[in-house]
């Protein structure tokens, strides 16, 4: 399907826009305080950031109902502040404390929500997809008209565990939603470069599954096109294909230089495609607040990181029994 088929409607209320552009903003902030905990040493581990992507969770969360599951990859921390978990209990995962959301033993890569429906955060590249189908098989079995968004990226859209999750999903018309998060350069080498057929909404093809190419940067085409993803798979029609052209401006980790693009290439996105600038601008277009109001509500979102920061440091570690609960293998 062709990539404007996304944009029939890109209008939005007052109310609507102005929370879309506060949501996005949370994710960066919040991102943004997570690479400073990182440098100064309260983070440890891998800790891969979202800056750059936010359009594409709040864009689709903005069409998701009570009961619809979450589960991604590694990339994941803007896909729980999305879903409505708390930043204190997000931030003190990231430094290993007792009140983070996996009591500190999960890390940025392991956290969980069933109250959320976010069923994680996984490390291993690819993992997460098998496990969404089946939450997308647990939806189907019980009879309920809840869908499963499984999130991956470029990189991932590669695992063969992708192409046997994806027939199953497809011969049982099972109510999930695959969303490829095509960044374009996975763990840092360009799609061009690692994927034979550059248009990932076709990885599907063979199965009979639709998709669609979506302007990722741009959080009404994502929930535009999430309306029509979503709608396909809960009136069970099967799992449909999102690919969103997105883009990070860090490095694949905090531990990755990203010498593998240009600094203009990364100033370029930042100046015209910025997911955050694009809602602003439309905001401004709409006469539906001033500078002023949107200042207003940065400080606000400051003010919700800062406390999450000092959450974060402030809690205590694990107690060294936690290491010998919660283990299942």
């Amino acid at each position: 399907m062709a990539a404007d088929a996304s944009k029939s409607n890109l209008t939005a209320t007052k109310e609507e826009l102005l929370q879309y552009y506060r949501d996005m903003l949370l994710i960066r902030r919040f991102e943004e305080r997570a690479g400073q905990l990182y440098g100064m040493g309260h983070i440890g581990g891998f800790c891969h950031l979202y800056i750059g992507q936010e359009a594409v969770v709040v864009g689709m969360e903005a069409v998701k109902k009570e009961g619809d599951q979450t589960i991604t990859g590694y990339r994941d921390h803007g896909h729980m502040l999305a879903c409505g978990m708390d930043p204190k209990g997000v931030m003190a995962e990231l430094t290993g404390r007792e009140g983070g959301y996996s009591k500190g033993k999960g890390g940025s890569m392991h956290m969980f929500s069933k109250e959320k429906e976010f069923y994680g955060g996984h490390g291993i590249v690819g993992a997460q997809i098998p496990l969404g189908v089946g939450l997308g098989f647990a939806n189907r079995y019980r009879e309920n008209d809840n869908i499963s968004l499984t999130y991956f990226g470029d990189g991932a859209s590669n695992q063969g565990q992708v192409f046997e999750a994806m027939n199953m999903a497809q011969l049982w018309k099972l109510p999930v939603v695959f969303i490829i998060e095509n960044n374009q350069y996975a763990m840092g080498t360009s799609v061009k470069r690692s994927h034979s057929d550059t248009h990932l909404y076709r990885r599907g093809a063979a199965f009979g599954i639709p998709g669609m190419e979506v302007d990722g940067m741009d959080v009404l085409a994502v929930r535009e096109a999430g309306r029509q993803a979503v709608e396909h798979a809960r009136t069970g029609e099967g799992p449909y294909i999102l690919e969103m052209k997105t883009y990070r401006y860090r490095g694949h980790s905090m531990s990755d230089p990203a010498k593998y693009r240009t600094r203009e290439e990364v100033d370029e996105m930042r100046e015209h495609n910025d997911p955050v600038k694009r809602c602003e601008a439309r905001i401004f277009d709409n006469d539906y607040a001033d500078e002023a109001a949107l200042k207003d509500i940065d400080k606000d979102v400051k003010a919700i990181v800062k406390e999450a920061a000092e959450f974060a440091t402030e809690s205590p570690e694990p107690d060294p029994k936690e290491l010998f609960t919660d283990i299942y293998a």
